[in-house]
């Protein structure tokens, strides 16, 4: 009855132990304008993610991303590579990428 107790304890601490990132986003290119922020929440809420998007008035399109590494690292390469249908992505850039303890976010959210 005890190897019950704690092969749970023990599922727990794995899930627990997943190391969880945190990074800002900015992406480039033909991104306002063409649902790119709407394909973006679907995406990080698809994946897991919790964090926001918004339009810039530079013209590009901003925002945090949070969740198991390896969740972000996909949404990164998305954001390079993928984006909505009809946009024409340039570049991204990431930037302070770092380790947190707990996600400070509850949902995926759209800021306008």
């Amino acid at each position: 009855m005890n190897k019950g107790c704690d092969d749970r304890w023990s599922g727990f601490v794995i899930m627990s132990s997943e190391e969880l990132l945190s990074v800002d986003y900015e992406v480039f290119g033909r991104v306002q304008g063409v649902f790119f922020r709407k394909y973006t929440q679907a995406e990080g809420k698809k994946l897991g993610l919790v964090g926001w998007v918004q339009n810039t008035n530079a013209g590009t399109v901003q925002g945090q991303l949070e969740g198991p590494a390896p969740k972000v690292h996909q949404m990164q390469h998305w954001l390079q590579t993928t984006g909505s249908p009809q946009s024409r992505i340039a570049k991204a850039e990431f930037k302070n990428e770092h380790a947190v303890d707990e996600l400070h976010f509850e949902d995926f959210k759209v800021v306008r």
